[in-house]
């Protein structure tokens, strides 16, 4: 009877500890899955305000502070452009100063937390930019999908992806640049997103399902007009885009790719937003297995995948060592291995899908270079 009355206990332990397990994995991989369109990465730290003046304002002295370039400043209800650090403005020790470029909206009081967001513009291309612009409706998978489609001269059209905790506004950083080059650009909302169809299992895919909308705009862009399309994504956006040029049916019309810090392994970037949102070490493994098994997560990365025999057009990757959520190693590792496809241009200091923001005009430069040939 105490042998039964063992192996029962034994049994119960152990069913316990696997349920357990299951639902610790199911929330450690929330962290990647769940991510929120148009809230801050849980890598990206909360700054707190210490004062503004004309002109400047004074924040939390923290390594994302001290960022070069040009950020958003995102508060509750808030948003600001903050230009560099200005080293020779008095502060404590404990505190950083930077240009105060101007204030979109709302206002920052001492005391108020916010956090730096590659985000310069909000609102539509008109309303942030002065474009002329239509919104349009793009026939996707699931439903209908929202765009900002701001037209060009040219018959190559720029698609746009937004990535990982931002919206189609992250676009707008570049959409004045491309349409001086009189390219057209459709800027796309894709499933998940505010106002576009959700999943049915009401999760982020990093990519894998995803990129199925982008198919859709090739499809929009080549009915209204286009020849050729670039796609130019952030994050799991560059992640759709390679995942289109390599099994979308209208690929033949992909002229070239931008990727802007993309995610090339998903479980390596899924461990990383686990780990900013304190999920012990010993979870993370069984966060991996229940991403995998949820959202049908392929086993093998883009980097160790994307060949010649796969990625048939130019691309121009550009990634940063400082990135926290996407690895820039397995960037450098696909521009190694396709040296004739794949241009490299490192951003250091550069936070995830930020490296516009770094050196916006390097960047533009890069991105000149790149697509005057494709058009």
């Amino acid at each position: 009877m105490r042998t039964v009355t063992a192996t029962a206990s034994a049994v119960t332990a152990a069913l316990a500890a696997g349920t357990a397990s299951v639902v610790a994995g199911r929330l450690a991989s929330d962290a990647a899955l769940k991510v929120s369109a148009g809230r801050p990465l849980p890598t990206e730290p909360r700054l707190t305000v210490h004062g503004t003046a004309a002109g400047r304002i004074t924040l939390t002295r923290d390594l994302a502070a001290l960022r070069p370039g040009v950020y958003g400043l995102a508060g509750d209800g808030s948003h600001a452009v903050v230009g560099a650090v200005l080293e020779d403005t008095p502060h404590a020790a404990d505190t950083v100063v930077r240009r105060l470029e101007r204030v979109t909206h709302g206002t920052f009081a001492p005391g108020d937390a916010a956090w730096l967001t590659p985000n310069l513009y909000v609102g539509t291309p008109r309303a942030a930019l002065g474009l002329d612009h239509a919104d349009v409706d793009v026939p996707g998978e699931l439903g209908t999908l929202p765009a900002w489609f701001v037209p060009g001269a040219r018959d190559t059209w720029v698609i746009a992806v937004h990535g990982l905790g931002t919206t189609r506004e992250h676009a707008l950083n570049v959409m004045g640049f491309l349409h001086a080059r009189r390219l057209p650009v459709l800027a796309l909302a894709y499933r998940g997103d505010p106002g576009a169809p959700r999943p049915p299992d009401r999760l982020n895919h990093l990519g894998e399902t995803e990129w199925r909308d982008v198919e859709a705009a090739i499809r929009h862009a080549v009915h209204h007009g286009a020849r050729r399309v670039v796609l130019l994504g952030w994050s799991t956006g560059a992640t759709m885009a390679l995942r289109a040029a390599e099994h979308s049916a209208v690929r033949d019309r992909i002229a070239g790719l931008v990727l802007d810090s993309p995610v090339l392994d998903w479980q390596a970037t899924l461990r990383a937003l686990a780990r900013a949102r304190h999920i012990p070490q010993a979870l993370l493994p069984l966060a991996v297995r229940a991403a995998q098994g949820r959202a049908g997560l392929r086993a093998d990365g883009l980097a160790r995948t994307a060949g010649p025999d796969r990625l048939r057009v130019p691309a121009l990757l550009v990634h940063g060592p400082d990135d926290r959520v996407a690895p820039w190693e397995y960037s450098r590792r696909l521009a190694r291995r396709l040296p004739g496809l794949v241009t490299l241009h490192t951003v250091p200091g550069a936070p995830h899908a930020a490296m516009w923001n770094a050196d916006p005009e390097e960047y533009e430069e890069r991105l000149r270079r790149f697509l005057t040939p494709l058009l």
